[in-house]
């Protein structure tokens, strides 16, 4: 005999809410299929025809009902600890970019490019971009404005604050 899911009745207001996250552009697309879920579930489907209808796996849909009876909708925006990418690099590694970048120079420059601290640090250029981005650095952006010594721009008597005769 096959097992019967537990009934789900959310009140008005949640029924309210997870209609708003499901049609909200906003909203990640795992959030809208678990509201998919339990408003399907809400109005009485079993597991394996809420499952059939989002093309999914009706363990998935078990699962998501369980929660919500469990822990209400706000279960619906967790991500299980574990899950997504794991950094390739450690906290020592990105605190070592970070002080390269601000405390020393590369040889015959003024300031790191990703590939030259890349190379230097023994990552790729990815990862030396993905922390300036993440500590907002830009290396190749100075707080003070630097006049040109090109003599050929401008004359030797302009670059000393004196007239040209």
């Amino acid at each position: 005999m096959p097992r019967q899911a537990q009934p789900i009745a959310p009140g008005q207001a949640d029924r309210l809410e997870l209609q708003r996250w499901v049609v909200a552009h906003g909203t990640p697309q795992q959030v809208a299929q678990r509201c998919h879920i339990i408003l399907s579930a809400a109005e009485g489907q079993p597991d394996k025809t809420i499952a059939a209808g989002l093309q999914i796996n009706f363990k998935t849909v078990a699962l998501w009902r369980a929660r919500f009876r469990s822990h209400g909708t706000d279960c619906l925006w967790e991500v299980a600890a574990g899950r997504g990418r794991k950094p390739h690099y450690s906290d020592e590694k990105s605190k070592a970019i970070i002080n390269a970048t601000l405390q020393t120079r590369p040889a015959g420059a003024t300031h790191w490019s990703c590939r030259t601290l890349a190379e230097q640090q023994g990552v790729s250029k990815d990862t030396i971009n993905r922390v300036w981005q993440s500590h907002q650095l830009k290396p190749h952006l100075q707080k003070t404005f630097k006049l040109s010594r090109d003599a050929k721009v401008f004359g030797e008597a302009d670059r000393c604050g004196g007239a040209v005769p």
